[in-house]
């Protein structure tokens, strides 16, 4: 078996000094197919190590219950980096960040206020103690130690921009090393005195997260922490994209040329990311500093490795950085051709008022209630009231979270978007059914709005009356047979939303491709019943990327949600990713 401890100013494997050279993939966020085909790219472009982190809201979507198969097993993630012969590094959190809903903490725990989230509070404790105990199982036996591939674990993710409860993260490490964790224990802060200070403790070892300026912000990291190796944990080599905004990209010669002075100064080095994958689902999170800002489908991050996991010009940049401080395999990744390009048709819908009664039970309540405390925690909700409006009226609510479609006897008044601040609409003389369908369009994953419940925030008045007699459906998208049974032919050249449909088209060998929704409004896509994630014409992401894993040869399915409108009812697949317009 061998050993990975600190000695001196250097990481060291059986006693030899050794430079960690990483890249970040999250096994969340790439098909589990296609996992040992990017950790053996990350090894061709010259890398060593393979980091990830843990969501912990994926893993327990509910109190109790865990969920590690398929695309949760880490254990099988840590297995296939072994068998490329890397190493890894395990960031359990329990916060994460990473763009990623409520930055990997689960909704449930928000729901009882006496809960001190990432403090030393006696519930969150409890909860985080047993999250850790469970991650760490699948951990410890796969530590170096153990034969394993885990040469580091951190503790916790960027606290010091958090807080300052050491009491907390003496918890965690006790916690971690009870639970037989044995290789070094790291935290990761922003190189700046105030969070290098509060975000760790003397027996943690401090790494830095930056994406430019190498030799400063190694020099920082130096003056706190006077002996041990020098890491950039997190080397951000690209950026993430939201919705309504511009596709981030970096010059690969500029980031490259960080790169090469970082490690000209010795240090170790993780790429954030390396290879980003794709927020697949309803699991992308949001920012809020002022303006709900929710992250794209895509996680391409302008990496070295793409979305669909080709080199671009980033990775061949890096290689040859890479090149001058370690061995470069001969082998180099084959870049796949296009994809191919066909179109199909949605050829059968049914609008989702119609089939709604299916996919969920109604609750009615008093007060109007969040999703949350209905234990319904991503996705769409239907509220529902009576109404008796003899003169044009103002529905007032104190906050939509986070888009709501507005509907009086089921005919489609407005939309309120929570990224406009819009929380008033106005309703005609109208007597009848009062219905919003409301969209969490991702909780945010960083900052004091963290945890902040989802649906329609009380109270609501309609001028100046409140209204309080609601009914809730949560809707349950787990299954889409409820759709499928009551699909009707589709005649249209377009989609009214808010619809289902459905269409087929046919492959004769499975292979990655692109789904252009560039002339499709607002929803979400399934393929073969796997959630792709969210479409949207405000851009700038304008396809969605369909791992050949998920598709099979002859028949395969396509099922949208369009919320808005379809002007066409074209299934479109292009040759390549269209992330959208740059700023440059």
């Amino acid at each position: 078996m061998s050993t990975f401890e600190i000695v001196g100013d250097d990481f060291a494997l059986d006693g030899r000094p050794f430079r960690i050279l990483s890249g970040a993939i999250h096994y969340f966020r790439v098909h589990p197919d296609d996992w040992a085909d990017r950790i053996r790219k990350a090894r061709l472009m010259g890398l060593n190590t393979i980091e990830t982190y843990v969501p912990w809201n994926a893993h327990e979507p509910r109190a109790g219950e865990w969920e590690q198969s398929g695309g949760l097993d880490l254990g099988r993630f840590l297995q296939t980096i072994a068998d490329e012969g890397m190493y890894a590094i395990v960031r359990p959190g329990p916060y994460i960040c990473a763009e990623w809903d409520n930055g990997g903490l689960p909704a449930w725990l928000f729901t009882d206020p006496e809960v001190g989230i990432r403090r030393s509070e006696p519930k969150f404790v409890a909860a985080v103690s047993r999250y850790l105990e469970r991650v760490l199982a699948v951990v410890a036996p796969r530590q170096i130690t153990e034969g394993g591939p885990v040469i580091l674990v951190q503790i916790e993710n960027e606290y010091g921009a958090y807080g300052d409860d050491k009491g907390y993260l003496r918890i965690l490490t006790d916690l971690t090393r009870a639970s037989g964790i044995v290789v070094p224990l790291t935290t990761v802060d922003q190189p700046e005195p105030a969070m290098l200070e509060n975000g760790s403790l003397p027996e943690l070892h401090k790494t830095a997260s930056f994406g430019s300026r190498s030799r400063e912000r190694l020099a920082t990291l130096r003056e706190h922490q006077p002996t041990g190796p020098l890491m950039c944990s997190e080397f951000w080599d690209g950026w993430f994209d939201h919705w309504g905004a511009h596709h981030h990209t970096t010059p690969f010669d500029q980031t490259a040329a960080d790169l090469d002075a970082l490690l000209a100064a010795g240090a170790s080095v993780n790429l954030y990311m390396f290879h980003g994958g794709t927020n697949f689902g309803f699991t992308n999170g949001a920012n809020d500093k002022g303006v709900y800002q929710p992250l794209v489908t895509s996680y391409d991050y302008d990496a070295p490795l793409d979305e669909a996991g080709n080199p671009t010009a980033k990775f061949w940049a890096f290689r040859e950085v890479l090149g001058r401080y370690t061995d470069l395999p001969d082998e180099v990744p084959v870049v796949s051709g296009p994809a191919p390009v066909f179109e199909a048709a949605l050829t059968a819908s049914v609008p989702l008022l119609s089939v709604a009664d299916r996919l969920g039970e109604w609750v009615w309540t008093d007060e109007l209630p969040t999703m949350d405390s209905l234990g319904h925690y991503t996705g769409f909700a239907l509220y529902q009231t009576e109404i008796d409006v003899p003169e044009p009226a103002v529905l007032e609510l104190a906050e939509v979270r986070d888009r709501a479609h507005v509907f009086v006897n089921r005919a489609r008044i407005g939309t309120l978007d929570r990224d406009h601040h819009d929380r008033a609409i106005t309703l005609a003389p109208s007597r009848g059914t009062l219905t919003l369908l409301v969209e969490d369009q991702g909780r945010v994953d960083y900052g004091p709005r963290i945890g902040e419940p989802k649906g329609l925030i009380g109270p609501a008045r309609l001028d100046a009356a409140e209204l309080n007699r609601w009914g809730v459906l949560p809707i349950d998208l787990t299954s889409l047979d409820p759709v499928r049974e009551t699909l009707t032919a589709l005649t249209a050249s377009a989609l009214a939303g808010p619809a289902f449909a459905r269409g087929t088209f046919h492959l004769d060998e499975p292979a990655d491709l692109f789904l252009d929704t560039a002339h499709w409004g607002k929803g979400v896509v399934w393929v073969n019943g796997f959630a792709l994630g969210r479409y949207w014409t405000r851009g700038p992401q304008r396809t969605m990327y369909v791992p050949g894993a998920v598709l099979t040869p002859g028949e395969n399915e396509v099922i949208v949600l369009e919320l808005d409108a379809g002007a066409s009812t074209a299934i479109r697949f292009v040759a390549a990713l269209d992330l959208g317009h740059t700023d440059f």
